[in-house]
């Protein structure tokens, strides 16, 4: 059932011009962008081609070990969402609960700011009722998705929204559990929606008598109106689906499964117009608490990259004209949790592992499937006086204009060098020591912009989005 929302409780609200920004403090002004650098928008998450990287240039090619200077940083409430950005117009989704962060009420918020000066031009929320159920924050996972006029969330409790960008006025709702069934898996519902040539394409993950719920479907990007189902007795993972071109042809790949007993899931190979399965592909550890949800990579245009890191691990998938794969080769110990690897130059470089002291960096030869080397990433740093043993753990990796950046789970940046033969660090900066830091940084006109997701271990600040000056010469 497609809402349209005429509630004044959901109607985005404009600041007073006169009104204080009570969260958002600012620390100066960017440098100039560079002439003749290159931007690019990032209004996905993953970046505009979905695939961690950026062609942002003339980036700063050296910055002090407490780390490149802050323009400005807003206090958020709980999420892992990362910022999108794009024509001018930050978003930013988190989770207000208003007694300081352990309730199970609250409202989901997605504002929108000027991404330069941080300064709020509209702000929307709807209440929520959810409490994670593992202990993490009960805020959404799922970055917004720009698409021109329009932007989309999906917040924890699997609210999909269609809001106006100049306004913030909704355009319409779909509610996945009570329109579909799904049911909210270990962490919520986690995945971004990604929109292609007017549709919306979602991984729903809803539930079936007949255990064939709605795994996933397209909604009219305008109206919220259903065009298309495909039904599947996996669920909802947390792994965001994308729209790439395989052997010429585009197709969406969804790395499905959600919370069932027995576990399944794995990659349903879509065509994005229909709705039409052109293959699927089990990929799920046999455990009942495991997930699927780090991206597939698209390698080559006619392989796929999945991992997990439960049981199976890495695979790589080789495509034929019909669109149907097999198997080349699988690699147990090259898993990644939940960030999406790159591929460079015939090698997959990814953070694999489950939990923080069993996860290595690992170079792996995407022609045979080898690991050729591994790395902790553990070093030693003196934070506030104290020296302490840190390490890039499940990081994530951003590409920039050929450049490879990581930021590790506890808060350090880092810009690394790598090949076939080791990685090594050019520039490492510790910015806060606080864990849980798991959204991919995103890089536009320039500037940094980095996500804090829970309490500095040493100096107390609180969850928050801050904006960096990267803007090189």
């Amino acid at each position: 059932m497609v809402r349209i929302a005429l509630v004044s409780a959901l109607v985005a609200t404009l600041p007073a011009q006169a009104e204080e920004d009570v969260r958002l403090k600012v620390h100066g002004k960017p440098k100039a962008l560079p002439e003749g650098a290159v931007t690019e928008d990032w209004p996905r998450y993953l970046g505009a081609a979905h695939d961690a990287t950026s062609r942002e240039s003339k980036l700063l090619k050296s910055w002090p070990a407490s780390g490149p200077k802050i323009i400005w940083e807003l206090a958020r409430g709980q999420s892992y969402a990362a910022p999108t950005i794009a024509a001018g117009r930050l978003f930013s989704f988190d989770r207000a609960v208003a007694d300081g962060g352990i309730g199970a009420e609250g409202n989901e918020r997605l504002e929108c700011r000027d991404p330069e000066t941080g300064k709020l031009i509209w702000d929307f929320k709807y209440p929520v009722k959810y409490r994670d159920r593992f202990g993490y924050a009960s805020g959404p996972r799922a970055a917004p998705v720009i698409d021109g006029d329009l932007v989309f969330i999906a917040g924890v409790t699997g609210q999909l929204r269609a809001l106006e960008v100049k306004s913030g006025k909704q355009l319409w709702h779909r509610d996945l559990l009570e329109d579909y069934g799904h049911r909210l898996g270990f962490f919520g519902y986690g995945p971004s929606p990604v929109v292609w040539k007017g549709l919306v394409l979602v991984n729903v993950g809803g539930g079936g008598e007949d255990g064939k719920g709605v795994c996933v479907a397209a909604f009219d990007r305008k109206s919220g109106e259903e065009k298309w189902r495909y039904l599947d007795s996996w669920g909802a993972s947390y792994s965001s689906p994308v729209v790439r071109t395989i052997l010429g042809r585009q197709v969406l790949l969804v790395l499905a499964g959600g919370e069932s007993r027995p576990a399944t899931g794995g990659l349903l190979v879509i065509d994005p117009g229909s709705g039409k399965l052109h293959f699927r592909f089990p990929w799920r550890a046999d455990s009942f608490e495991s997930v699927n949800a780090s991206v597939p990579i698209v390698i080559g245009g006619k392989y796929v990259f999945l991992s997990e890191c439960y049981e199976k691990g890495g695979v790589l998938l080789e495509f034929d004209e019909t669109l149907k794969a097999k198997p080349l080769w699988k690699e147990r110990m090259f898993g990644m949790h939940w960030m999406t690897p790159v591929e460079r130059n015939g090698h997959i470089y990814g953070f694999a592992g489950r939990n923080k002291p069993d996860v290595q960096f690992k170079c792996l030869r995407v022609a045979d499937g080898k690991i050729l080397w591994q790395d902790d990433m553990r070093y030693e740093a003196e934070v506030n006086g104290r020296k302490m043993t840190l390490s890039f753990f499940r990081g994530s990796l951003l590409q920039a204009s050929g450049r490879v950046f990581a930021l590790g789970e506890d808060g350090v940046f880092a810009e690394l060098e790598l090949d076939p033969t080791g990685v090594k660090i050019l520039h490492r900066s510790q910015l806060f020591v606080a864990e849980q830091s798991w959204a991919l940084p995103v890089i536009h006109r320039g500037l940094l912009y980095i996500g804090q997701h829970s309490r500095g271990f040493t100096d107390g600040t609180q969850p928050r989005l801050i904006c960096y000056d990267f803007r090189g010469s």
